[in-house]
């Protein structure tokens, strides 16, 4: 079977639009959460979100190509084009037919949607823009992402809610194992920060209140944490056979060692109490990777700072790694960004990518009155340096989909 390498990494996000900007922001602990603006939010619970900001689509595509594309696959599609210079694939293209893309998103085109329902309500049936649906359905970002760089093989938008980078990642990487693709681009994008989300999200009572303070809001594995922050962005990984990156001399970032995945079969949206399907997992993943548990360096957390999601995976890590689970720093990169929902896999992957690179380990911010059933080492409020070779990072999403990958520095 094929090692599966990382050969390019891209990135729009709260705490900035490139892979650089990203990591320097997230290793110095900043916060990229802030008031929502876009709209009035006096009459929401929630009035915060981690959001894009700086981002121009006319200026990146132009403004043809712009407006035929929603929010969320504009987002997706600039950091595969970050992606794919980095990677140098633009100088040897891989044959197209062992090509592929899987990019996923767990709301798609909402932005056009209400839009267009606006258009409907206000202008009536015959204004509705014919491109409603080709925006607005998940799979059009893997579409988009295939046009432009002439991906002619398999194509996929899988949608496991906030565990989809993974699942991507995943999936796209027993593809290369497997000898099925030489290639494939990989991630997922989200920009739900709209009214109606909002709204339902608060209605659930999912959502961190503290307005006043929106650096504070996200505070994972905190006692004091009082719900998730809604952000959004887009993130995407090349991934490459070894033996194909060698061939045209590649830049290699790190290797991905294994995937798991996993159903709670448990609940809508709440996670298993005892964290059973995150534990499936976690074994999964080092089960494929063929390491002991023993052997990981560093977990980054899904840790969405709600109170019982952050438990489970409490006792999730405890159950799978034992003894070591208090020796393990465990890193809560939502602590910053906010919950990017289908996006939050890619991003967490790229920040892996990175810790294990650097030797440096992002803080979990806003630590300040501990929970004792979270009793981890969360890096607390500031970055720590370790020597790291392996990490995992764990993705879970409603429905109780959960999706785990194995990350190694790349070692010939």
């Amino acid at each position: 079977m094929e090692r599966v390498v990382i050969t390019g990494m891209g990135v729009i996000s709260p705490l900035g639009n490139t892979v650089n900007e990203f990591w320097s922001r997230l290793a110095a602990g900043e916060s990229g959460i802030g008031p929502i603006t876009a709209f009035d939010t006096a009459n929401y619970k929630a009035k915060i979100a981690g959001l894009v900001r700086g981002f121009d689509a006319e200026a990146r595509f132009g403004r043809k190509e712009a407006r035929r594309m929603d929010l969320y696959c504009q987002y997706a599609l600039a950091a595969a084009e970050e992606a794919w210079e980095q990677s140098g694939l633009g100088m040897q293209p891989p044959d197209g037919e062992r090509f592929g893309v899987y990019i996923g998103s767990g709301v798609g085109g909402i932005h056009t949607l209400l839009e267009q329902a606006e258009v409907l309500r206000t202008r009536g049936p015959e204004r509705v823009s014919p491109t409603l649906i080709p925006m607005m359905i998940g799979n059009m970002a893997s579409a988009m992402i295939s046009m432009r760089f002439g991906a002619h093989g398999p194509s996929m938008s899988p949608v496991t809610a906030c565990s989809i980078g993974n699942t991507a990642i995943g999936e796209a990487y027993r593809l290369i194992r497997f000898g099925i693709a030489d290639c494939m681009i990989a991630g997922g994008a989200e920009a739900a920060v709209t009214p109606i989300s909002l709204a339902s999200f608060g209605n659930a009572g999912s959502l961190s209140t503290r307005n006043a303070e929106p650096h504070k809001a996200s505070r994972p594995f905190d006692g004091a944490r009082d719900g998730f922050v809604i952000a959004e962005g887009g993130a995407v990984l090349i991934l490459e056979s070894l033996s194909h990156a060698l061939r045209r001399d590649a830049r290699i970032y790190g290797e991905v060692l294994g995937y798991g995945a996993s159903s709670d079969a448990y609940h809508m949206v709440a996670t298993h109490p005892e964290g059973l399907g995150a534990y499936q997992a976690m074994s999964a993943a080092l089960k494929e990777a063929a390491i002991q548990p023993g052997e990981v360096d560093l977990i980054s957390a899904h840790a969405t700072s709600t109170l019982l999601g952050d438990r489970s995976e409490t006792l999730a890590i405890q159950r799978m790694f034992g003894e070591d689970a208090s020796r393990i720093p465990v890193t809560a990169n939502k602590s910053m960004t906010g919950h990017t929902l289908g996006a939050a896999g890619g991003l967490e992957a790229i920040a892996l990518l990175k810790s294990l690179l650097e030797g440096l380990i992002p803080p979990t911010l806003n630590q300040e009155s501990p929970d004792e059933l979270c009793d981890l080492d969360v890096v607390p409020n500031v970055a720590r340096r370790a020597e790291l070779r392996t990490g995992i990072s764990n993705s879970f999403g409603f429905g109780g989909h959960n999706a785990v990958i194995v990350l190694r520095n790349y070692e010939p």
